[in-house]
């Protein structure tokens, strides 16, 4: 029993009893005080073990954090009572597709609303170089074309190749801009080099079939438009290429 009082009692502080004791044989009295006064020297940190003390608040404690995990909980199970004690549906995050399967998505398109809304997704992925830099000055380059200057266009892309020379779509993009400036023989030498980093490029294939078919070259602009075609299904223009060229190169109707 001294070893238990030792415990929770604090060394050299008075315990001090609710209760008086008067004689030996009289009867027990009890010692009347104000409730906020003994609740105030019930937890007085000068009279309270601060060992003892703390476990109360500890306690204390524990019991608010669990009262709030209930009442938090109920809401949900009055909700799920509701449902008919179903569990609501997981909302794990969803995984973008990679450009293989927009690809692959691309081929398996039913309509062509549908193929644009793939296609313009490939042609987002193609438009990020890895590089913040060659992006700003893609961008600048672009705003200069809608602006109608073309040298300058021209000149932000030049350092686009230069910086990223392995970013397919800084060479397409300057392909184009040559090809509207006229100069039919750098974009051909643009285009190839963007197939050789993307040979999936249906609009580098769409644009050399373009410029061959300018320059005369229509059986070699048919497969060109029809490698295009292998890729993406669904290009109205370059599917009237081909319908138009096909007796040429396919054989007529007898």
């Amino acid at each position: 029993r001294a070893e238990l009082s030792a415990g929770f009692a604090c060394h050299g502080a008075p315990v001090r009893r609710p209760f008086d004791v008067r004689g030996t044989a009289g009867a027990v009295a009890p010692a009347v005080a104000a409730p906020e006064a003994v609740t105030r020297e019930a937890f007085d940190s000068r009279t309270v073990c601060p060992t003892l003390a703390g476990m109360i608040r500890t306690l204390i404690l524990l019991c608010a954090l669990s009262a709030g995990l209930v009442f938090a909980a109920a809401p949900s199970q009055a909700l799920a009572q509701q449902q008919g004690g179903k569990k609501a549906p997981s909302t794990a995050p969803v995984r973008p597709s990679s450009i293989d399967e927009l690809f692959e998505r691309l081929q398996r398109a039913k309509t062509e609303e549908e193929a644009k809304g793939i296609a313009d997704a490939i042609q987002r992925r193609w438009m990020r170089s890895g590089s913040d830099t060659a992006d700003l000055l893609m961008d600048r380059a672009l705003d200069a074309l809608k602006a109608g200057d073309q040298p300058l266009s021209i000149e932000l892309l030049d350092r686009v190749v230069t910086l990223q020379p392995g970013w397919a779509e800084g060479w397409n993009k300057r392909a184009t801009v040559f090809f509207m400036m006229g100069d039919n023989t750098r974009s051909m030498a643009d285009l190839r080099e963007t197939l050789a980093r993307e040979p999936r490029h249906f609009g580098a294939l769409a644009g050399i079939g373009m410029i061959l078919r300018t320059n005369g070259d229509d059986k070699r602009a048919y497969d060109a438009f029809k490698r295009a075609l292998a890729i993406n299904p669904h290009m109205p223009e370059v599917k009237s290429a081909v319908e138009r060229l096909a007796p040429d190169y396919e054989g007529r109707d007898i």
